[in-house]
């Protein structure tokens, strides 16, 4: 494909080069048949600078020939068209007769001249103009007189200004167009940037959630199959309850990730099961008994005073909890840890610590954990904080919750 529109854009450039030509030509057949008929049927319908001048008709239709030839070169070298007309015209000029044609083929060439070249060619044209109509209308004030100035002004007005400003309005036209068309394409770049930036950042938002999800629910299902398995003569009531857990993690990470790979999809056709609602404090028992399946000692101290959390804030909460807890089961298996939660002042708190196990096996973890619980509170306006703490471990999370008010909002 790419091939392809490599061949093509020279493959369109000589096509429209040609067409562009046979323009021309067409431009030149035409004012030449047109000052022919002119010249045959109505041959007055010229400039006589002599009274009683009357050139042949071959000449007349060798100059009409050569001005014509000039409007060849109307748009690919405007120039020297221009030049070609007025070798015609001063020919005509010596002839003492300037046929109408001529003038006209001469205002076009001076049109494209002024349109068709680089902004200096284009001012250097409108310049030259200027400068031969001032000459004209001085050298006609002193040897002839005021009011043959006036007229020489005016006819070299109409003959050279009108072309050459029509010409000038053409192009600032054709340059404001062209400037906002390049605006509108910086701005379309920079919307697709913007996109681009919008996709990235849910991406990595998506990775978070699978992170915790993961990393959390899978990891604590493995923490128990290796505590179910290095038991010696398990218990079977214990064993039983070890595999119930196991067996609510695997279908409540599977719910998860479906729900999560429907918001993937571009749309839900097809997609009749209904979707969960997002994980919150409402699941702490789950997250808590999970925990303790692993081994750890949890005591709860739920302070909340039950106000209305939003959704936000409430998700964020349970991913804190839930990666908190498995830090501890990874890193301390078999410790004591504490979970305390408290409403105040309009801030949520959240404050797990566990003890410190120095002979723990390393936990295997990829160090996205902690960056993943102050992303989570970065969201919603909240801090994270975690560390060792008197030989204990804490994380202590601080969110934002608006007033009964503001949420009802």
């Amino acid at each position: 494909m790419r091939a392809r529109a490599v061949f093509n854009g020279p493959v369109m450039a000589l096509l429209s080069t040609g067409r562009a030509r046979r323009v021309d030509a067409l431009y030149a057949l035409g004012y030449f048949v047109i000052g022919t008929l002119l010249h045959l049927v109505v041959p007055d319908v010229a400039v006589r600078l002599n009274e009683g001048s009357d050139p042949s008709t071959w000449l007349v239709l060798g100059g009409l020939a050569v001005a014509a030839l000039g409007e060849t070169q109307r748009r690919a070298r405007p120039v020297l068209g221009l030049v070609i007309a007025l070798v015609a015209l001063v020919g005509m000029v010596q002839l003492a007769f300037v046929p109408l044609a001529i003038m006209l083929v001469l205002g076009d060439l001076l049109y494209c001249s002024v349109l068709h070249t680089s902004r200096r060619v284009s001012w250097a044209v409108a310049g030259a103009c200027a400068v031969v109509a001032g000459g004209a209308a001085l050298m006609s004030l002193v040897f002839e007189g005021g009011r043959a100035a006036v007229l020489v002004l005016l006819n070299l007005g109409l003959v050279l200004a009108v072309p050459v400003l029509w010409g000038r309005e053409v192009r600032l036209h054709s340059e404001h167009a062209a400037a906002e068309r390049e605006r509108a394409e910086q701005a379309s770049r920079m919307a697709e940037l913007d996109r681009s930036a919008a996709v990235a950042a849910e991406r990595a938002r998506m990775a978070r959630d699978l992170h915790d999800v993961i990393a959390g629910q899978l990891s604590g299902i493995a923490i128990q199959s290796e505590a179910a398995l290095t038991l010696p003569d398990p218990d079977p009531v214990v064993l039983r309850r070890v595999l119930a857990s196991v067996r609510r993690d695997s279908v409540a990470s599977l719910t998860e990730m479906r729900t999560m790979i429907g918001l993937l999809r571009a749309d839900g056709a097809g997609d009749a099961d209904p979707r969960t609602a997002p994980a919150g404090l409402d699941r702490l028992d789950a997250l808590l008994e999970s925990a303790r399946a692993t081994g750890l000692r949890i005591t709860v101290d739920d302070a909340r005073a039950g106000a209305p959390v939003p959704a936000a804030v409430d998700l964020a909460a349970h991913r804190i909890v839930q990666e908190s807890l498995t830090n501890a089961a990874k890193h301390a298996p078999g410790s004591r840890a504490r979970l305390h939660l408290d409403d105040c002042d309009g801030e949520l708190v959240i404050e797990l610590d566990n003890d410190l196990v120095p002979d723990a096996p390393p936990g295997g973890g990829t160090g996205t954990g902690l960056l993943g619980l102050r992303e989570r509170a970065d969201a919603v306006g909240g801090t994270v904080a975690a560390g060792p703490d008197g030989g204990r471990w804490r994380v202590r999370a601080v969110l934002p919750v608006p007033a009964p008010a503001e949420v009802a909002r």
